[in-house]
């Protein structure tokens, strides 16, 4: 079974990050897409040793600017979810549907204006201690734990081991 939703990453700038988010899709059966240019080479060791052997089994998609990844997008009933500091409307009072895309911006920038305004919606992650933004890698866990939880994904019966497997009966 895939997902209701996919993660979409906008010109990321940590390999190390990218390769959480690909570890966390892969575990969850969520597709990514990556929005190019990166600010690393995909094929970057950090990528991989963040992402483990995880990333073979990730649903990855790149694009090769924003307007490629909308000319896919558009004509769907996929509504893009920008979460940005710049938002007002915290997450958890959001409503998701399936079929959306969680989209989170550079570590080092965010999103440019027009990026901005193409979204169909706009979340924050309230951050009442003060801090100026969340790693990525987490931000995109938190809202990935809450869409799935109201769209009822984070039940799904897990992958069942056989008795050989590792870590059987632990």
């Amino acid at each position: 079974m895939t997902s209701a939703i996919r993660i979409a990453l906008y010109q990321p700038d940590i390999a190390g990050n990218t390769g959480t988010i690909l570890r966390l899709a892969a575990c969850l059966a969520i597709g990514v897409d990556v929005i190019e240019p990166a600010g690393f080479d995909l094929s970057d060791r950090a990528l991989r040793r963040a992402g483990m052997d995880y990333i073979e089994m990730a649903a990855l998609s790149r694009h090769a600017d924003f307007a490629a990844f909308q000319q896919g997008r558009l004509g769907t009933a996929c509504r893009l979810v920008l979460f940005s500091t710049r938002a007002e409307q915290a997450y958890t009072t959001f409503a998701f549907a399936p079929g959306d895309i969680l989209l989170f911006g550079r570590e080092s920038a965010g999103v440019p204006d027009t990026v901005h305004a193409a979204a169909d919606h706009r979340l924050l992650i309230p951050m009442p201690g003060g801090g100026r933004s969340l790693n990525v890698a987490l931000a995109v866990a938190m809202a990935t734990g809450e869409a799935l939880r109201q769209l009822g994904e984070a039940g799904r019966e897990p992958r069942v081991l056989s008795p050989n497997s590792a870590g059987a009966g632990s």
